[in-house]
């Protein structure tokens, strides 16, 4: 729940997290709070500031750099791994979700819009039958999050997800390894840029 609040932006960027008030908040003891604290500080949501205490990470350009650059060298990998071991299932299942986050994606509702999207990626991810890569992937997604609704509000920025969507689709139904990591690259390229634009 501390999770989604911050990535919500119900809890905003350096804002303390009192432990014994969000103990509070949920009726409960101060072990889980500082377990859940400590577990938030290292999926980079949190972090410990001296003399204050536990308080919402912001995000700065060169976190934004950092997180990116490590998304893309595993994202090319995963592209990769999923198509030297994608079943037949999961390549319907690709096209499924890449059709469905195109046409949430013309609408207005950001959250199903998101939605779709984490659907679409994570196809490839279970594609590649890799549980660690998997969960180091979600994590760094999740550090992206709370910038991903500015990303989408634009709709022209929705037409080249689109169109960047279908490239990573076809490239990995092809089985075009280059390819596939050419299309993802400029995927996460372009989503820096216009995180990075709006940070």
């Amino acid at each position: 729940e501390l999770k989604r609040r911050i990535l919500d932006f119900e809890l905003v960027p350096c804002q303390l997290l009192m432990v014994q008030e969000q103990a509070n908040i949920f009726g409960i003891s101060r072990t889980p709070v500082r377990e859940a604290i400590h577990k938030l500080e290292q999926e980079g949501l949190v972090v410990m500031a001296p003399r204050k205490g536990a308080q919402v990470a912001t995000i700065s350009a060169q976190s934004v750099r950092d997180v990116l650059e490590v998304r893309k060298a595993m994202e090319c990998l995963a592209v990769c791994l999923a198509i030297s071991r994608i079943t037949p299932q999961e390549r319907i299942a690709l096209r499924q979700a890449e059709e469905a986050f195109a046409t949430a994606s013309r609408g207005n509702d950001l959250r199903l819009i998101a939605q779709k999207d984490e659907e679409f990626h994570k196809v490839i991810y279970m594609a590649t039958k890799n549980p660690k890569l998997d969960m180091l992937l979600n994590n760094l997604r999740e550090q992206m999050y709370r910038y991903r609704f500015e990303y989408i509000k634009d709709a022209n920025m929705r037409e080249d997800l689109r169109r960047e969507h279908r490239e990573i689709t076809d490239a990995i139904i092809k089985g075009e390894c280059e390819r596939a990591k050419a299309a993802i690259s400029i995927h996460i390229d372009n989503q820096e840029e216009n995180i990075l634009k709006n940070l």
